[in-house]
């Protein structure tokens, strides 16, 4: 068990009249974290895959609801993206019985955003629940195991599964990947050429930390520009990847409307292009750490309500800086190197344009004080 790092500000939020929903992707603990704050309680449990609950809660009206709640305070409903019509279901709990605690569990974002958002405006607490962060990772092995094992997280990811079968990583990525990325989030979006969808993914993959063309992908995988849009924006709501858009505000020759694409996991990324290799064989290893880096970033600034916005900065020119950080009052640039070096700058351009911005070098040896909360 990995103590995750959402727990007190879930725990806050506990018996306040709204439900608590914890969305995410397939196997990252979502389950797993509620029973835990469900534990020694009487709770009743409804699994949206059970064919039978779907039944049951597809349309029920107010009565038949609180048959199914009985004498319950307590619900938990598992995977309810699986549930036509949840949102109104949960509105009718919430409005009409405030003694229930609801709680909410569900893989594809973009399933429970289109039933819930609306009928749940104002009666639910949302969180994103990633892969095990750095921080939760170093708290249960301890500094010097998880120092160690830095490389070994680069290619292998975080998921807590993988994390807790050493020696099996590699089948269980290929069991996750092919169940959730390839069976669900095509099943979800209703995609009809998953070859299609494949191809993408690998081809994001191998440009791991460049600027993402979606004409070249439209060449490449053979359909239009349309499409590869669409496809980029279901598998960044099935929380897969995520897009980094470039920053513009000063300088003539900025690139304006450029994105980077990063994986919210590179164990899954690294099982898509089939690559395993060790960090010395590998001519990756600078994408895999500045996507390392990004997306235990982008976990810890979700879990801890930081309102900033991220993006990279890149010139015509190719001057570049990995990632930025604006909020109201500041801008932060940060580049990452993999090995120590005093030859890493940030670029002039940069730094007369933006004379108010911090900035900084992340390498191995002070990239815990950029992954976690100081």
């Amino acid at each position: 068990m990995y103590n995750r790092s959402l727990t007190p500000y879930i725990e806050a939020k506990l018996n306040r009249g709204k439900a608590i929903m914890l969305v995410g992707p397939r196997q990252v603990g979502k389950t797993t974290m509620i029973k835990t704050f469900l534990e020694g309680q009487d709770y009743l449990f409804l699994d949206g895959d059970d064919p039978q609950v779907r039944d049951l809660l597809t349309n029920p009206n107010t009565q038949q609801i609180k048959a199914i709640i009985g004498s319950h305070t307590t619900v938990f409903i598992d995977e309810a993206q699986r549930i036509d019509g949840i949102g109104l279901t949960l509105k009718i709990i919430i409005d009409q019985m405030p003694h229930v605690q609801v709680w909410i569990s569900g893989s594809s974002s973009f399933e429970l955003g289109h039933e819930l958002n609306e009928p749940l405006t104002g009666r639910k607490w949302q969180y994103e629940l990633f892969p095990i962060t750095w921080s939760e990772y170093e708290q249960k092995h301890g500094y010097v195991e998880a120092i160690q094992t830095l490389e070994t997280r680069l290619k292998y990811g975080m998921y807590p599964d993988v994390l807790n079968h050493p020696g099996e990583e590699i089948e269980i990525l290929k069991n996750l990947v092919d169940s959730y990325l390839y069976k669900d989030i095509l099943s979800y979006a209703e995609i009809r050429k998953p070859e299609i969808l494949e191809k993408l993914v690998k081809a994001l993959a191998l440009q791991l930390g460049s600027e993402v063309n979606y004409n070249e992908l439209s060449q490449l995988i053979g359909v239009d520009k349309n499409t590869i849009t669409r496809y980029i924006n279901i598998l960044e709501k099935g929380f897969v990847i995520y897009q980094l858009p470039s920053y513009s505000r000063n300088v003539r020759n900025e690139l304006k409307k450029s994105k980077k694409i990063y994986f919210y996991d590179l164990g899954v990324r690294n099982l898509v292009i089939g690559n395993f290799n060790e960090m010395s064989m590998r001519q990756d290893v600078g994408g895999l750490w500045e996507n390392f880096l990004i997306s235990e970033r982008r976990k810890l600034n979700a879990y801890h309500l930081s309102l900033v916005t991220p993006y990279f900065w890149r010139t015509t020119q190719q001057q570049e800086i990995d990632y930025l950080e604006e909020s109201a009052n500041d801008l932060a640039a940060y580049e990452f190197k993999w090995r120590q070096t005093t030859k890493a700058k940030i670029p002039k351009t940069f730094t007369r344009a933006y004379e108010h911005a911090t900035t900084k070098i992340v390498d191995q040896s002070n990239f815990r004080d950029f992954v976690m909360m100081q």
